[in-house]
Order: C-alpha cells, then structure tokens, then sequence
C-alpha cells in the first residue's frame, strides 16, 4: 500500500537540491524586478553610495537575521511553507498563521507573472526591431498592455514557469537556475560594459557612487529597511519553501551570506547599467514601468546596435522576472502537495489554471476593463500590488521573527550557528528585527512617514 504524499521533504528525500543549487535557486528568488527599476531610483534619490551602505548595513541587522531563521524553519520542518512551523515544532495556531505565506505568494504571482510576459514580448520586439518603429514609446507600451496580446504573453510566462517546477527540484529548479544564473550574470556584465563606455555615462557612475550623507536621514533608513526586507523576497514562504528541501549538511549561515551577496551584487550592477544609460540620454532615472518600457527603449533607439542591447536588456529582465515566478509557484505547489497529498503535476496544473485565471482582473485593469482601472486612485492590479507587497510581506516576516525569537526551542539546533554568533542571532530577531519589521509595515501602509 502507497502512503500519500504528506510533505514536499518526503516526497523529495531523493529529490534535494545541491549546494550550489540551491544557492542559485535562492539568489534566483531574490533577483527580480525591483532591484533593476526600483533601487537605482531610491540609491539615487537618497544619496547614491550613502544609500547603498545604508542598504548594506539593513541588509545585515533584519535581511540575513530573518533570511536565516526562513530557512532553518524550513530545513527543520521539512514541510510546505504552512505546515513547517508546527513540523519544527510550533504550535498549531502558526500553522494557520503560515498559511498567510502561502496566500501571498500565490496572488503575487497572479500580477508579477503579468510583467514577466511584458518583457519576453520586449523582447522579441527589441530584437526584430519593431519596438524603434515608433518613437513614441509612451504610446506604444499604453496601447500594448491596454490590449490582449499582454493576456498571451502571460500564459506563455505560465507556461513555462509551470513546466520548470513540474520537473521538480533537482530536475526542474535546479537546473533552471544553474542554466539562467550564470547567463544573467554575463548579460549584467555586458550591459554594464556597454552602459559606463556611452559618452557622458561617467556623470551616472559619479551620481552612483558619489555618497552624498546630506540626503540622508530618517525616512532613507526607512526605504533602506524597506529594500533590504523587500529585496530577498522575505515573508512570503520561499525560502521557507526551499529550505525544506536543503541538506542537512549544508551550512546555512555560509549560504544566507552567499544569498545576501548574489543581491547585494545584482542591485550594485543594476545601478551601473540604469545610472550610465539615463545619464548619456538625459533620462531621469523614474522607478517603475515608466523607466524600463519607455525611458529606456528611447535610449536604445538612439545608441548604436540599440536594437540588440535592447534586446538583450530585456532578455536580462525576463530572466529575473522567470526566476522569481518560479519561486512563487514553488509555495503554492508545495503546500497543495504537504496538505493534500497531491502530485506535483497536478499541483502545478491546477495551480497555473488558478494564476491565469485570478491574474485576469490584473491584466484588464490596463484599460480592458474601466471598472478596474480606477478603483479609488488606483488600478486593480496596483492595490493588489500594494496588499500583498505592503501588508501580507511585513507580516509574514514579523511571524517568522517571532516564532524564531521566542517560541522556538530548536532554533539553535536547526540554525547551525556557534554559540557566539547564536546568541547575535537569537538577539537581533527577539529585539531588533521585530521592531524593524513592524516600522517596514508601518512605512510600506503610509502609516508614518519621516521627512
């Protein structure tokens, strides 16, 4: 008689990911849009290279604390990202809370996946050269995500998001990233090669990299605590997801340091290709869409062999916009597996059918449906953006705080860690990270905002 499938670590005792992939797996997760639209922006707007160790230092005191305690809670409960923290021993009321983490994920997979087909559809339009057809690039990007083709685009994205993850960890995730990885990193290197080598790029790597400590000040620790949170794709059951499937032998405070450098490095490169490019065209470095589907491809038109840089760029995108979506769908797939002892395949097919089909309100808030573009100042698509991202994320991190901190009895066991460096551990996440957290919702909802 066949036992049902009850955990992804049972189902998975032969399916585990390596060291090395599962590094890249989880620098995968953490490589995604917002570092390459989002923090040259806030880098710029508060101080450049002031920023950016201010960056680094909350990226030290709540990213790699609440990092690690994601990832020993998932190695020890061997479970989906609900269900691990009663298997490490929880109680029963933080597997309900758990679940938060598995909902969030899923509904923000519904919209980013929406994105990820947006730059595959780049491009291919970069690369034929129909995207420089028209100079008007405000124009022609309103007009595209306005329409239906961006719908086929995200079932494409679906699609192949879908097919990564049903071929499972080592044969599926894995893979995946030790193929996409490595090619992200050479295109960021080229790019950045081909950004600091335009004429006048010199005056965005001196914006860059200049600190200025005079535009620093409360409401930049804020952003910078914000970023550091947001960037490694904490409290939304990842990397609780994948440290379920993490060797015991592998040491997690080496590859939280590993994790917290490939973003760190991927942010640091991101800056030195937005900054050079908007600097030689006279663009301001705007966060958002705005930078990436419009400033951008006008810089590309005017630069030599625009048409493939351009396409290469986008190329750059689609990666991290593909790995994150195959992290997402990893959450939902893994509980759907541990709470009801579903295959993969049909996790993965059920699932997909589900993001496609509550992704659609997203898709038509773009002018399909005028219902759902103005919905009390913003677009479907952006509140669901702003609950997720704003209030679901800080939460499930302050859930995955206080769990390690103060309820946990195995946490030291599970981390790994020497006694010394335990004890910072266990003192940064009962009171330090906590409190973090909770000013990171605060700021994210609106709630205080310091000038």
């Amino acid at each position: 008689m066949t036992t049902p499938q009850k955990s992804p670590a049972m189902s998975g005792k032969k399916d585990r990911f390596s060291s090395a992939g599962f590094i890249l797996a989880a620098i995968g997760s953490s490589v995604g849009l917002g570092n390459m639209w989002k923090f040259p922006y806030i880098t710029g707007e508060n101080g450049g290279a002031a920023f950016f160790l201010l960056f680094i230092i909350c990226l030290f005191i709540i990213g790699l604390p609440v990092l690690l305690a994601e990832l020993a809670i998932g190695r020890a409960g061997r479970g989906s990202a609900a269900t691990s923290f009663v298997k490490a021993g929880g109680s029963k009321i933080f597997g309900r809370l758990g679940l938060l983490q598995v909902i969030a994920p899923f509904l923000i997979l519904t919209f980013y996946i929406i994105v990820a087909g947006w730059t595959l559809n780049y491009a291919v339009q970069s690369f034929s050269g129909e995207l420089y057809s028209n100079a008007d690039f405000k124009g022609q990007f309103s007009s595209f995500i306005g329409g239906y083709m961006p719908i086929v685009w995200q079932a494409l994205a679906i699609l192949i998001t879908g097919l990564v993850v049903a071929k499972g960890i080592s044969g599926g995730i894995e893979k995946f990233n030790k193929v996409l990885i490595p090619g992200l990193i050479i295109l960021l290197i080229g790019l950045m090669i081909r950004a600091v080598t335009l004429p006048r790029a010199g005056e965005g790597v001196s914006f860059f990299l200049n600190p200025d400590f005079s535009k620093l000040g409360p409401e930049s620790a804020l952003v910078a605590l914000g970023h550091a949170f947001f960037s490694l794709s904490l409290g939304m059951g990842i990397l609780l997801t994948y440290g379920a499937y993490v060797d015991k032998r592998q040491s997690l405070g080496s590859a939280t340091l590993a994790i917290g450098a490939g973003d760190l490095i991927y942010a640091f490169i991101a800056g030195l290709i937005i900054f050079p490019t908007t600097a030689s065209f006279g663009i301001a470095p705007d966060s958002g869409p705005s930078l990436v589907f419009i400033a951008l491809p006008a810089a590309f038109s005017a630069m030599p062999f625009g048409a493939f840089f351009g396409g290469l760029f986008f190329i750059l995108l689609a990666i991290a916009a593909l790995t994150s979506c195959v992290s997402l769908l990893e959450v939902p797939v893994s509980f759907t597996m541990d709470r009801w002892g579903w295959s993969r395949t049909k996790s993965v097919i059920i699932i997909c059918i589900l993001v496609m089909l509550v992704g659609l309100p997203s898709a038509f808030s773009f002018g399909l449906a005028p219902a759902l573009s103005d919905l009390g100042g913003k677009n479907f698509f952006d509140w669901l953006d702003f609950i997720t991202s704003n209030i679901m994320l800080p939460i499930g991190g302050l859930i995955t705080t206080l769990f390690a901190g103060y309820f946990w009895k195995g946490a030291a066991e599970a981390a790994g860690l020497k006694s010394g460096w335990f004890k910072i551990w266990l003192f940064m996440l009962r009171y330090v990270a906590p409190i973090l957290v909770f000013l990171v919702l605060l700021h994210t909802t609106g709630l205080i905002k310091l000038d």
